[in-house]
């Protein structure tokens, strides 16, 4: 009679700690991670470009691809122009990638001055209408949700100045989820060096053959001037 009514209260004690570990969840297969996405993450709004065309922002223009972002406008006179011109650099440098696999788009922040006619005699004006080159406008709101969406720093006085948008380009990887950003007047070698972290993976033999012309690099470094001058 006493096993009996011990087996009992062991089977009420089980049931009570199976009750209990339901609601904190103890011993439930916890949910597997989400990785956020570029289509959560960038807003689709509905833009034009420097030529007329309606596009939409991330299905058109960025889903699958590594792009190059950064905010303009067509009567900046201070760092706008700079931008651009450093823009241009990038550009020649990277060369066929550019409309390829890479591309550029240049935002404006002031939608209400700047039409797509307006873009496109700015961007003709700095030598930037190049492959692969994608100079935008649209609505004001769609704009600021973009700007926040790309290049918010979480910092109430930044994010509401428009003038921070000189201190980032923005570089995305839809395909590979990866973002970076870069002052977009540090060095050309920097700039271009922050935009290869997001290039797509290298096989192993891609990388030892970029290792090899690394080391002939500094091979060659070291010969001329005793040290290594670029690091």
């Amino acid at each position: 009679m006493a096993t009996s009514t011990n087996e009992a209260r062991a089977r009420r004690a089980i049931k009570r700690r199976e009750l209990f570990s339901s609601f904190a969840g103890i011993g439930a297969s916890p949910a597997p991670a989400q990785a956020c996405t570029g289509a959560s993450l960038i807003p689709n709004v509905q833009l034009r470009t420097h030529e007329g065309n309606e596009v939409r922002f991330y299905d058109d223009l960025v889903k699958g691809r590594q792009v190059i972002i950064n905010m303009m406008y067509a009567h900046c006179a201070e760092f706008c122009p700079a931008i651009t011109t450093r823009l241009v650099e990038i550009h020649q440098a990277l060369g066929s990638r550019m409309g390829r696999d890479l591309f550029m788009y240049s935002i404006t922040l002031k939608p209400h001055e700047d039409d797509p006619a307006a873009l496109k005699a700015f961007a003709r004006m700095h030598g930037a209408l190049l492959p692969g080159w994608t100079f935008l406008t649209g609505d004001a709101y769609d704009i600021e949700t973009l700007r926040f969406a790309l290049f918010r720093h979480d910092h109430i006085k930044f994010d509401l100045d428009p003038a921070s948008h000189t201190a980032k380009l923005r570089i995305i990887n839809d395909a590979i989820n990866r973002w970076v950003h870069v002052p977009p007047l540090a060095s050309k070698m920097t700039v271009l060096q922050h935009i290869s972290w997001a290039d797509p993976p290298k096989s192993f033999e891609q990388q030892l053959e970029d290792n090899r012309k690394l080391q002939l690099a500094i091979d060659k470094e070291h010969e001329q001037y005793g040290y290594r001058k670029i690091v």
